[in-house]
């Protein structure tokens, strides 16, 4: 019998013969990209194609092959079983990159790197010198870097390096759209090999008082003692991981070890929960890290919690913020199949098989729902908008303005072109407002920079970051003077990076306060305190935000923000630091400035007035403007005119009528509708609004002289050539055309259009009036479009009705040749 190990991909092979399901394809593989350069290779979790690929090209590739890996544990994991493979130690034939790490050689022919690595080596080095092959691996993930990687990657092939190969790998991405992006690349597939998975929903959905943590650790009891051989549980983050941790103590068999998993823990403590139990069996709570970049041995089921936890940015607040949300059946698949790798197993879901179908397909791309600032610099880096580049899924246009526009701010784009300063911030691992922060306040700045890069290390405790950096600085000294514990593994890491963070800032010669450095990387989040008891507050970059009833950063005047949780209407404050008036003119000295302001108060119903002293849009300082002009009083009563509406008479309503129904037909004239009125009342209202401050006085307004200026001479001629405001009776007299209906109408008597043998039109198709003919005494007797047809047909029966009720008045036989008349018949 052959003894299974692992080989460190998502499959188990033989000692013996080290057989995976990607070997078969290998050839396929290697020809397809000896004829065209370039491949997408599908498969399954458990195929191999993580370590065997890049094993199998070395020697038909000239150079180094860069692999790319969505996650940092994935790539150390990799790299260690492809040289475990070779008999080697990590840093000769192969080695990997990530943040903060490396373990490379001269030796060195497959590196395993993070995304980020090679967005770094490509804007360095476009021709990616040395290079022969780059794999992209795990690209279902659609993670921005991988996108972003591939894009440049594959700019870089056609313009400068024929001979580059690339590979494009992936578990469940449909394969077409990415073989067509590179040019009808072939596509390589490999089937994979899994045992069988039973699935289990549950009977009837969680009780809506249950919470998460206690349904999931309920069903993981459920599961383990129903089943043999280790368990995974997917849940969406540390948080919730720690809660179930918790919730099962004493509640699981003896032989079963928790071994939590997320990206945050040290690698000692990851490598402990991938690595098979030492004995019994293990259950690992795991985030998304475990679905498809990582084997963790021994698995036997699989309990999925069914949610996910994604970053979402709202580029009309310009705030991202962390939502759990559903899994996308193509994850939930991902999660069950860690469950048929080494054995027949069960998957547990913790929602019932009626509402999968529910489920989206698919996860979104990270490019459509992230903060798109670091990808807007690196193409303003590459000299490239984005859309000359082979992405898979375009950026979205409001996102990148958004991004665009901070890094604007930032000064590190002037006019949309790349400055110095934005390309010393390309350099840096930072997000660019934090880069931003360590070019600018230098040294001082790395804990703040290091801290904000990563999760709060003192979570529960009020919003003040000046909290976080004293226990920063002395762990043991804070949590004797204050009753918050930090997190000693997030302290650890962010007192590591700001170590490093160090020797990449420059040296300065001016000192910064911690809230100057966060205000250096948020200048659209300095809060100014709104009036009233509750602490609301209003940002620089205009949106809204609030802080905690009782938080004693709310008492604060000035604040700046950095973390909020993305509510569009009013976001609420996780994390920010107070800032003097004094700090704050310090720092944008040249952005503070008097504005004029008339604008309309609704509150007051009237024009107001002000002088402003304004950073943003907060005002720092505010005066009655006491001499404003006339022309500025005139933009605050339309102001006003916009939020109460136009007050229209019935005659200009009528002119309105006139105009709209001729440019319905296809006359060219301006649009008289009420939004294309506002929408241009700056053109033609703003002379006509006199002194009209409020709200009385815009009601009275008579607009009927402003509409008809709106219209030079020619336009006013067709209007009232073709629509007139009135129609002429045989008699001479002036009837006035009502054009609000449904269509143009006159109410006149009958008599009065005797003799009347075509009926009148207006309009450039000769539209029909609608003709309400009125008795003797004023009453509506017949409504008509087409008056011959009125005479020639109905109208006998009106005259015998109508000669018994008015006698007095002319009824001829044929109207038609009789005269019009007003007047009662002549005494005999």
């Amino acid at each position: 019998m052959e003894k299974a190990v692992s080989l460190g991909d998502k499959g188990r092979v033989s000692q013996d013969n080290l057989s995976l399901p990607i070997d078969a394809v290998l050839p396929e593989l290697r020809a397809a990209l000896s004829a065209h350069g370039r491949a997408v290779l599908m498969a399954p979790p458990g195929a191999g194609k993580t370590t065997r690929v890049p094993l199998a090209l070395l020697d038909q590739v000239e150079g180094k092959i860069v692999m790319l890996e969505p996650r940092r544990l994935a790539a150390r994991a990799a790299a260690e079983r492809m040289a475990e493979t070779l008999g080697e130690t990590v840093g000769e034939t192969v080695g990997y990159r990530i943040r903060g790490e490396a373990k490379v050689s001269k030796s060195t022919r497959i590196e395993v790197v993070t995304e980020g690595i090679l967005t770094r080596v490509l804007q360095s080095d476009p021709e990616l010198s040395g290079i022969g092959c780059v794999i992209f691996d795990e690209f279902h993930e659609r993670s921005l870097n991988a996108d972003l990687g591939l894009a440049l990657a594959w700019e870089v092939r056609g313009a400068l390096r024929p001979d580059l190969a690339l590979v494009v790998m992936s578990a469940t991405l449909d394969a077409e759209p990415v073989a067509a992006l590179l040019d009808d690349a072939p596509i390589v597939v490999s089937e994979g090999r899994a045992y069988p998975v039973e699935t289990r929903w549950l009977d009837r959905p969680v009780d809506s008082s249950m919470r998460f943590e206690a349904a999931l650790a309920g069903l993981i009891v459920e599961a383990a003692g129903a089943s043999e051989g280790s368990l995974l549980a997917f849940l969406p983050g540390e948080g919730e991981i720690r809660r179930v941790e918790g919730l099962l103590k004493g509640r699981l068999p003896s032989d079963i070890a928790i071994r939590p998993l997320f990206g945050a823990m040290e690698f000692a403590a990851q490598r402990a929960a991938i690595a098979p139990a030492p004995s019994g069996r293990k259950l690992v709570l795991a985030t998304a890290i475990a679905e498809t970049s990582l084997t963790i041995e021994d698995i036997r089921v699989v309990i999925d919690g069914g949610r996910a936890r994604r970053a979402r940015f709202d580029p009309s607040s310009g705030m991202a913020r962390l939502v759990t949300e559903p899994v996308s059946r193509a994850e939930a698949e991902q999660r069950r199949g860690r469950a048929g790798r080494v054995a027949e197993g069960i998957c547990y879901r913790l929602w019932t098989k009626g509402a999968e179908g529910a489920l989206p397909a698919f996860a979104p791309p990270e490019i459509e729902v992230a903060d798109l600032t670091g990808l807007a610099l690196e193409l303003a880096l590459w000299g490239s908008g984005g859309g000359d580049l082979a992405f898979l899924t375009p950026p979205p246009a409001p996102a990148m303005a958004e991004a665009r526009a901070l890094l604007e701010e930032l000064g590190a784009l002037k006019s949309g072109l790349i400055t110095d300063h934005g390309r010393k911030l390309a350099k840096l691992p930072l997000h660019p407002r934090l880069g931003h922060m360590l070019l600018t306040a230098g040294a001082e700045a790395a804990p703040l920079a290091a801290l904000l890069a990563e999760r709060d290390p003192l979570r529960g405790a009020p919003a003040d970051l000046t909290l976080r950096l004293s226990a920063i600085d002395d762990p043991r000294r804070f949590e004797v003077r204050h009753p918050y514990t930090p997190h000693r593994g997030t302290i650890e890491r962010i007192r590591s990076e700001a170590k490093r963070l160090v020797r990449l800032a420059p040296d300065t010669r001016e000192s910064y306060s911690p809230a100057e450095q966060l205000a250096l990387a948020y200048p659209d989040r300095v809060g100014l305190r709104r009036k009233g008891d509750a602490p609301r507050y209003v940002l620089s970059g205009g949106k809204g935000a609030v802080v905690a009833e009782g938080d004693p950063l709310g008492a604060q005047r000035l604040i700046v923000v950095s973390d909020l949780d993305g509510d569009p209407r009013e976001a609420k404050v996780r994390q920010g630091i107070a800032i003097s008036e004094a700090e704050l003119r310090r720092l944008f000295a040249d952005q503070i400035g008097w504005v004029d302001v008339c604008d309309w108060s609704k509150r007051e119903g009237r024009v107001v007035a002000r002088k402003q002293e304004r950073f943003g849009a907060l005002v720092l300082d505010d005066r009655v403007w006491k001499d404003a002009p006339r022309e500025a009083l005139a933009h605050g009563a339309l102001a006003g005119l916009r939020q109460i509406g136009l007050p229209m008479t019935p005659a200009a309503r009528r002119l309105q009528a006139r105009v709209e129904l001729l440019r319905g037909q296809g006359a060219d004239l301006p649009d008289f509708s009420d939004e294309g009125l506002l929408a241009s009342a700056e053109d033609w209202l703003l002379p006509y609004l006199g002194k009209a401050q409020t709200e009385a006085d815009l009601r009275k307004l008579d607009l009927t002289d402003a509409l008809r200026a709106a219209l030079d001479w020619e336009q006013m001629q067709l209007v009232d050539r073709l629509a007139p405001a009135h129609f002429e009776t045989p008699l001479g007299r002036r009837v006035p055309i009502d054009y609000a209906g449904e269509a143009p109408g006159i109410e006149i008597r009958l008599q009065e259009m005797f003799g009347v043998t075509t009926h009148p039109t207006v309009g450039p198709k000769r539209l029909p009036l609608r003709i309400t003919l009125l008795s003797p005494g004023q009453k509506p007797i017949q409504v008509t479009m087409d008056l011959p047809g009125f005479w020639e047909g109905s109208y006998a029966d009106v005259r015998k009705d109508m000669r018994g009720r008015y006698p007095k008045h002319p009824w001829p036989e044929d109207p038609r040749e009789a005269d019009p008349t007003l007047r009662a018949k002549p005494r005999k």
